[in-house]
């Protein structure tokens, strides 16, 4: 049996964990009596942001490093976190097929692991996009800068300006319409994929035809990089896992992990996406292809061309772009401009999904809160988007550029943007543990998107977050990040759950006295 949209029916009688707890589950459009949003996102918009999703700027401009630390063994670590982020999409596909009326996977912590862990994670989250909403509009003008740099042309002086305008426009953006929305990450996700389909087939042709380069000055390096050729053999050549020690080793997989972050984007557009129960399974089975193609596909082809050794650190620690390498030894000198140009691409498309998803998740809180103030900001416009606490979202972003250009308050921000990386761990973590009380909860539908051998495969997940927030006590420069994190999670996390209990105690004690 189906419904109006296509979507199958189910009637199990169980109740769907919302206000209308005794409803049965019948249909999306049930669920949807209270979901104010519109459902504008198709299955191309979903598919698109899924991919954009899996791509941030780390592939192209940050890959170098992690390639340094293992050389070719890199692709086993993309290939086993990505096997790991998966499973937690699996879960949280679980959760939101159960009740794709849902705006974020948050909910669900809060549903089946209490009202204090849910506001922990919550506001955690929030915070984390916000944070990384402003590390991402620095490098968005960072980008930009060095993009028109290329071309003999200054405007670091215009920093600021140039935030102000990229955040209007993709606020703008988000402010007309979730279709809008839809629209500019399918068209970011199109020029990312060409970039990198285009690298590929590059690398293909020169390992064919035997290319060889001579030494050439990298845009972005310090020194010159030495002749070479595309072959296997760059890739198999005295293969070590663990080339520069076990302890490098174990670094790279946190690295990757922060590669793979915000990956549960897509669990964010449910709410507001067609026919969610057929698109949302199709996008998320479709995550393994996409790392495969897209990370590892991307890392061999690189490699392929470029012996692993010859990815050295600049003085600043800072590593030439994998990709700008290889279309230089291509003979394409103007390929600096043109992948800087896709960073800003992916940078702006990073902002703009965290623009949309901070905006969800502060309407989310403010329709959950008690206070007058903050249920001001749980509104939907004519246009049915949360306008009120999406401008809010982009005015805390915009308070970048003013924390940049104070030294004393810029130190302290570096620590808790690095924190969050570690915060949503936590989160993770969490969402983990909901899912598994789902589904040993009356809400469970047998007939769902599954997650398969649940009890090992959730367990292996909730390990490995465990082992990649082990690794960030490793090396000094993520210790202190790690221990911010555990503080936040005592001090902020015990008081939403201390806070929450007190309050079950003192409504109990009043129903007590009452009766």
């Amino acid at each position: 049996m189906t419904d109006g949209s296509g979507d199958r029916v189910h009637n199990t009688g169980v109740p769907n964990g919302t206000a209308n707890g005794g409803e049965e589950l019948r249909s999306v459009e049930t669920l949807d009596q209270d979901n104010q949003m519109e459902r504008g996102l198709s299955k191309r918009h979903v598919q698109f942001i899924a991919i954009g999703g899996t791509i941030g700027t780390g592939l192209f401009l940050g890959s170098g490093k992690s390639v340094s630390l293992t050389g070719p063994s890199i692709v086993l670590v993309y290939i086993a976190v990505g096997i790991v982020m998966f499973l937690l999409m699996r879960a949280i596909g679980e959760l939101m097929y159960r009740d794709p009326s849902q705006h974020t996977f948050i909910n669900f912590i809060t549903r089946y692991l209490g009202n204090g862990w849910g506001r922990f994670a919550g506001w955690s989250y929030w915070i984390v996009l916000v944070l990384i909403g402003m590390t991402e509009i620095t490098a968005v003008s960072t980008y930009f800068v060095t993009f028109f740099h290329t071309f003999g042309i200054d405007l670091s002086a215009w920093k600021w300006l140039i935030e102000l305008g990229f955040l209007t426009v993709l606020a703008g953006v988000n402010l007309i319409a979730v279709k809008a929305f839809g629209e500019v990450e399918f068209w970011f996700s199109m020029i990312k994929i060409t970039l990198i389909v285009a690298m590929i087939v590059t690398a293909v042709v020169m390992v064919v035809v035997n290319y060889h380069y001579p030494a050439v000055q990298i845009h972005g390096s310090d020194v010159v990089s030495p002749a070479g050729h595309a072959g296997l053999d760059n890739l198999f050549a005295n293969f070590s896992l663990a080339p520069n020690g076990w302890m490098a080793f174990l670094m790279s997989f946190q690295m990757v992990f922060f590669a793979y972050e915000m990956i549960e984007f897509v669990g964010v557009t449910v709410s507001e996406t067609q026919n969610p129960r057929k698109v949302l399974p199709k996008a998320i089975n479709e995550i393994i292809m996409r790392v495969l193609i897209f990370y590892v596909g991307a890392l061999i082809a690189i490699m392929l061309i470029v012996p692993w050794r010859s990815f050295v650190p600049n003085a600043d620690g800072s590593f030439a772009s994998p990709f700008i390498m290889v279309f230089q030894y291509a003979g394409l000198n103007w390929a600096s401009a043109l992948v800087f140009f896709v960073v800003i691409t992916a940078a702006s498309s990073a902002l703009n999904s965290l623009l949309y998803s901070a905006g969800r998740h502060l309407y989310q809180l403010a329709q959950e809160s008690q206070s007058p103030t903050l249920q001001r900001i749980g509104v939907v416009s004519d246009r049915k988007v949360p306008a009120r606490a999406i401008m809010i979202s982009a005015a805390v972003i915009l308070l970048s550029p003013l924390i940049n250009a104070l030294p004393q308050v810029s130190g302290a921000f570096v620590l808790f943007s690095s924190a969050s990386s570690a915060v949503i761990i936590f989160i993770y973590i969490l969402t983990m543990l909901a899912h598994r009380r789902y589904r040993r909860s009356g809400d469970f539908l047998d007939d769902g998107f599954i997650m398969p051998a649940y009890k090992v495969t959730n367990t292996i997940t909730i390990a490995f977050f465990a082992f990649i927030y082990i690794t960030l006590f490793l090396a000094s420069d993520t210790r202190g990040p790690a221990i911010a994190g555990l503080l936040w999670l005592v001090i902020f996390g015990g008081y939403c759950v201390l806070h929450d209990r007190y309050q079950n105690r003192d409504l109990k004690e009043a129903l007590r006295s009452h009766s």
